[in-house]
């Protein structure tokens, strides 16, 4: 028999459930509480169980995964396409009831870990934008006296104590001092970053997938701990050409009458991964001394950011054939289509 397919809109306390009985065929929907969640689905037959991948999903497909359940996350814009009347949870649980029916591409469900390497990703980017926020606002404060500093942060570290010595002498003691301390909050800010991504470095040298994958012109540790992270399964999708396009590096489609026209990359999928991948392909293009008869080809042709998303485009494809296949990348590898 089929697994029940069963429709879950998760929440803090709250969660909905929307599926048909199997004996009477009854449309059910009701409210769970968090605590009776697991209880409810511990006793049941194997269900087929559809679920947003938003906040908390990936803990609930892992504790339902244990009680025997098949658990199919997917996106919510997916999912908003069957729900054509009010927003409320019942109808949304019923339309990821629906959803889970339909053939889809669905996300691959995180391993603890993952989440882990994906929590410290956030964290860092949480550190560096802030960071970026007091560097421009203490340069704004020093350029409101009329001192401005040279262009990057080693110009403004050089710089700043001969600025604030000059500033001392016709400013209140009070303002120099609190420059000071804003500057050594971003001191500090720069050993709290150095730090998440010494975690990273260890667990770079424990995972053989990450250390696979950063043997790849373009990937540093940055991206091959996103890779991984992210991507969940390699498995999970059919082709390096499907990753590719779920990373959003591919040409946008549109078209009529048998008429395709490409446009700008699609932007589609994780915002941060397409991010790394495009600027270690800048990194490849501005510093390799031999990127490949491939991209010197390109760079005759086509303009540099074209050059940069193909390069990236080629990174993503590659990633996934060394995850998915289990092989070491090779520089010198020639991909054949079977005749």
């Amino acid at each position: 028999m089929k697994p029940t397919p069963v429709g879950i809109d998760i929440a803090k306390n709250v969660f909905q459930v929307h599926y048909a009985d199997e004996q009477t065929g009854e449309i059910v929907s009701k409210q769970i509480k968090r605590a009776k969640f697991l209880e409810f689905f511990a006793n049941r037959a194997e269900c087929l169980i559809g679920m947003e991948a938003c906040g908390g999903a990936h803990h609930w497909a892992r504790e339902l995964i244990k009680l025997g359940h098949q658990v199919r996350l997917m996106a919510g814009q997916y999912v908003k396409a069957f729900n054509i009347r009010n927003k409320n949870d019942a109808a949304d649980a019923r339309a990821i009831w629906l959803a889970v029916q339909q053939p889809s591409k669905p996300v691959a469900v995180k391993t603890e870990m993952q989440q882990a390497m994906l929590s410290l990703h956030r964290m860092r980017s949480q550190l560096v934008k802030f960071r970026t926020m007091q560097i421009n606002g203490l340069r704004g404060l020093l350029a409101e006296y009329g001192e401005v500093a040279g262009q990057g942060r080693t110009s403004l570290s050089k710089t700043l104590p001969e600025l604030l010595g000059r500033l001392s002498e016709r400013l209140p003691a009070a303002l120099i001092e609190s420059l000071r301390e804003q500057w050594a909050e971003i001191a500090l800010l720069d050993e709290r970053i150095a730090k998440i991504e010494r975690r990273m470095q260890e667990w770079k040298k424990a995972d053989p997938a990450v250390k696979a994958i950063s043997e790849i012109p373009g990937v540093g540790l940055l991206t091959a701990t996103a890779a991984v992270a992210v991507m969940g399964d390699a498995k999970a999708f059919r082709s390096g050409r499907e990753f590719a396009a779920w990373a959003g590096v591919v040409p946008r489609q549109t078209g009529t009458g048998g008429k395709i026209h490409l446009h700008g990359i699609s932007k589609r999928g994780d915002t941060y991964l397409r991010t790394l991948l495009i600027h270690g392909a800048r990194c490849v293009l501005a510093n390799a001394k031999n990127p490949g008869q491939w991209v010197e080809k390109m760079k005759q042709r086509r303009p540099a950011n074209v050059v940069a998303v193909a390069l990236a485009n080629k990174m993503a494809r590659t990633i996934w054939a060394v995850l998915a296949q289990g092989r070491a990348y090779r520089k010198d590898y020639v991909s054949v289509r079977p005749a």
